[in-house]
């Protein structure tokens, strides 16, 4: 990504020219409706990390389509009453890790949920999350997973496995409700603001360097991936801009 293409105050200033689908509100409300109708509960089980003060479970979520989504929830050891809770997402290419690497939020007195990326996990260990849609012609990568129709591609699975995954969250005894935040950094910064559009009455939302924003303007732009995948597939499909 070039590092000169905006002054700060022209980043400031900036208010991308986003165009919205008439029918936006009812593909998401429809997603989530079947999502919700096809899962069970979250599953946790205690993992046996060694540390004295998180207690950690490995919880698996039904996400898009009721499908099974991987992740950690850590806990301060000994918490005996609702507690804030951190919904965490990941960068791209990050797995969810192992079970005792993330555990800052909570040493810091916090509930932490932290979510596997589904298809994902070559950069970090992790990866235990497989996403089960098999499609021909899009470049390797995911921006161009499915990108033919917004019900095939990818990013409708993972944000909704993410509005599930808060709700899991929600619904867990050791959590307030009223005090969620989502967070993560890169594609986890995204998925954070697409969870904090779809999903109201969250205590507040954490994005840090936030991927998948103004997507059009980062495929002009950018010149390393994520976004030349857009590139180098419009370079075949050029009928698809659009």
């Amino acid at each position: 990504m070039p590092l000169t293409d905006l002054t700060l105050a022209e980043c400031l200033a900036l208010r991308p020219a986003l165009a919205e689908p008439a029918d936006l509100d009812a593909f998401w409300e429809r997603t989530l409706r079947a999502a919700r109708a096809a899962g069970e509960a979250p599953r946790l089980t205690p993992v046996d990390t060694g540390l004295t003060q998180v207690t950690t479970y490995d919880v698996t979520v039904p996400g898009f389509a009721g499908e099974p989504v991987k992740g950690w929830l850590h806990l301060p050891a000994g918490t005996d009453g609702p507690l804030g809770c951190v919904v965490e997402f990941l960068g791209y290419g990050r797995g969810r890790g192992l079970p005792h690497e993330q555990v800052l939020w909570a040493n810091a007195g916090y509930a932490h949920f932290l979510m596997d990326t589904r298809g994902q996990g070559w950069s970090t260990a992790g990866g235990d999350t497989p996403d089960t849609v098999s499609l021909n012609g899009d470049v390797p990568g995911f921006l161009t997973r499915g990108v033919d129709s917004p019900d095939n591609h990818y990013y409708r699975r993972v944000y909704t496995d993410a509005v599930r995954f808060t709700e899991a969250a929600r619904s867990h005894p050791a959590v307030d409700p009223d005090r969620i935040v989502v967070t993560g950094h890169s594609q986890g910064g995204g998925i954070a603001l697409a969870v904090a559009g779809l999903l109201p009455g969250l205590a507040g939302v954490m994005p840090d360097t936030p991927f998948l924003c103004d997507i059009r303007r980062g495929a002009l732009i950018a010149g390393e991936p994520p976004y030349t995948e857009i590139a180098e597939y419009l370079s075949l499909h050029r009928d698809r801009v659009e």
